[in-house]
Order: C-alpha cells, then sequence, then structure tokens
C-alpha cells in the first residue's frame, strides 16, 4: 500500500512538474512576444524622433521654412481650384513676384497670396519670461509688422492687383498666438490691406472663390440660355409669319376654287341654254318642211 501511494504521488508530481513547465513556456513565449512589439514600438519611436528632428532642421531653416509653408499654401490652392485659375511666383509689373496669384473669372485685378512664417519671435515670446516677455512681444510685433508692409509695399498695385492681400501663416498655433498676444497687429495689418490667414481660413477662403466662381458659371449659363430663348422666339416669329402666309395662300386658294365653281356653273348653264336654243330651231325646221 505505502508503494502504491508513493507511485500515485510521483505521477501527481510529474502531472504537476508538466503543467508547470508547460505554462512557464507559455508565460515566456507572450513575454517574447510582447518584447518584440516593445522593440517595434521602439524602432518606431527612433523612426519618428528622426523625422521630428528634421522637421526641426527644416524649421531652423530661414529658406527651408519658406519653402515648407509656400508648399503647404500650394497644395490647398491646387487641391482646391482649377489650374488655370492660379499661378505660383508670377512675376508682376513692377518685377515683385509673389508666392501665388489668383485670377476670378471677369476680373482684371488678381488676389495675391504670400507666405510667410514669423516662428523665431514666436519660439521667443513662448519661451520668456515675465522680465523678457515686453522685449518678446515687440519683436513679435516688428516681425509680422515687416512682413505685413512688405506684402503691401510689393504687391498691392491698383488694377493689377485687388486688395487686401493674403499673408499666409502656415500655423494653427502661429496664428492663434498672433491674435492671442498681439491683436493690434491684425488690425494694423488690415488696415495695410493685408489680411493675415492660418491653413484652415485659407481652405474657407477657397471654399468662397469656388463659390464666386460657380455663380459665374451660373450667370454665362444663364446669359446663354437667354441668348438661346432669344432665338427660339425669332424662329417661332418666322413659324408663325410663315403659317400665316400659308392660311392666307389656302383662303386665296378656297376663293378661287369657289369663282371657279360658279364660272362652270355659268357655263353649264350657258350650254343648256345653246342646246335648248337649237332644240328649238331643229322642231321649227321640222314643221316648216311639212307645211
Amino acid at each position: 500500500m505505502l508503494a502504491g501511494r508513493l507511485d500515485a504521488l510521483d505521477r501527481r508530481l510529474g502531472d504537476s512538474l508538466k503543467e508547470t513547465a508547460s505554462r512557464t513556456a507559455e508565460t515566456l513565449g507572450g513575454i517574447q512576444t510582447r518584447l518584440s512589439i516593445i522593440d517595434e514600438a521602439q524602432k518606431n519611436i527612433a523612426a519618428l524622433s528622426g523625422q521630428v528632428v528634421s522637421l526641426q532642421e527644416i524649421l531652423a531653416n530661414k529658406q527651408a521654412r519658406g519653402a515648407f509653408g509656400q508648399q503647404q499654401m500650394e497644395a490647398i490652392i491646387a487641391d482646391a481650384l482649377p489650374p488655370a485659375l492660379y499661378s505660383f511666383q508670377a512675376t508682376l509689373s513692377n518685377g515683385s513676384r509673389p508666392d501665388c496669384l489668383i485670377r476670378l473669372p471677369n476680373a482684371a485685378a488678381a488676389i495675391v497670396i504670400d507666405s510667410k512664417f514669423p516662428l523665431e519671435s514666436i519660439a521667443a515670446l513662448r519661451a520668456a519670461d515675465e522680465s523678457e516677455r515686453k522685449s518678446a512681444l515687440v519683436a513679435v510685433r516688428a516681425d509680422v509688422l515687416k512682413h505685413v508692409k512688405d506684402i503691401a509695399s510689393k504687391y498691392l498695385i491698383p488694377g493689377e492687383t485687388q486688395t487686401p492681400a493674403i499673408m499666409f501663416v502656415p500655423s494653427e498655433s502661429i496664428y492663434a498666438d498672433l491674435h492671442e498676444f498681439c491683436p493690434d497687429v491684425i488690425q494694423k495689418a488690415l488696415r495695410e490691406q493685408v489680411v493675415v490667414v492660418s491653413p484652415s481660413i485659407l481652405m474657407l477662403a477657397i471654399v468662397t472663390i469656388q463659390t464666386v466662381l460657380k455663380d459665374a458659371r451660373m450667370r454665362e449659363q444663364a446669359s446663354l440660355i437667354q441668348k438661346e430663348v432669344g432665338l427660339m422666339m425669332q424662329d417661332v416669329k418666322r413659324l408663325v409669319e410663315r403659317v400665316g402666309a400659308l392660311t392666307r395662300h389656302f383662303t386665296q386658294s378656297e376663293s378661287d376654287l369657289r369663282e371657279i365653281a360658279v364660272s362652270t356653273e355659268k357655263i353649264v348653264r350657258r350650254a343648256a341654254s345653246i342646246e335648248a336654243v337649237d332644240l328649238a330651231s331643229a322642231e321649227i325646221a321640222q314643221l316648216t318642211d311639212k307645211t
């Protein structure tokens, strides 16, 4: 009995060890899978960090930053308007070259859009403490107003470009900072006939331009329809005249037919009279011969 119990205990211990080993292997497998996922996430984080560093390098370089803003503006316009209505880096009569010109139908003057990115002064304002805040605000105002005056002096040409011009700031956060910290600058820009817009506001402006284009096409189609209706009315008028002439011809033909019928009746009556006269003459001649 003792030996049997020992054997049963050995079997239970063996089964327990096998089950524990199986669970341990399964747990290790799950840990390995999670480690693989973590390793992949670390690779993605490293790649994203590289992209962020690259973006920071782009934004740190003024020329590259300007190209970044211009490309964003060009993408918004090219996605919404037909190519015939806009041109990038077009040359004006004074030799200046704004980033974009939009030409509306039946309008001699074009809409000017120029991309600006006042990053350094805004970044300095965000990083400034209370003692540096005032000087940082002065730098932001000076930077933005310089851009505004450049746009107003270079691109606003009477008869060639429309007012206001558009200053595109390719960052919603910078646009919000300008409105929060420098609302007077936005008002001064409006007085200079320059409107500061963010990407979302530029999209709204492009939608408005699309509505204007749609209305212009509808007016063109309405003019064409009106012209065609006028031509159709002329055709109807000629048709009425021709129907009237045909009616007069039928009326005249009816009158002529009645007159022909009257003449025919007269001829028949005359022929009958002549025939009656001939018969009477023949009877008289016969009577004379008998006599």
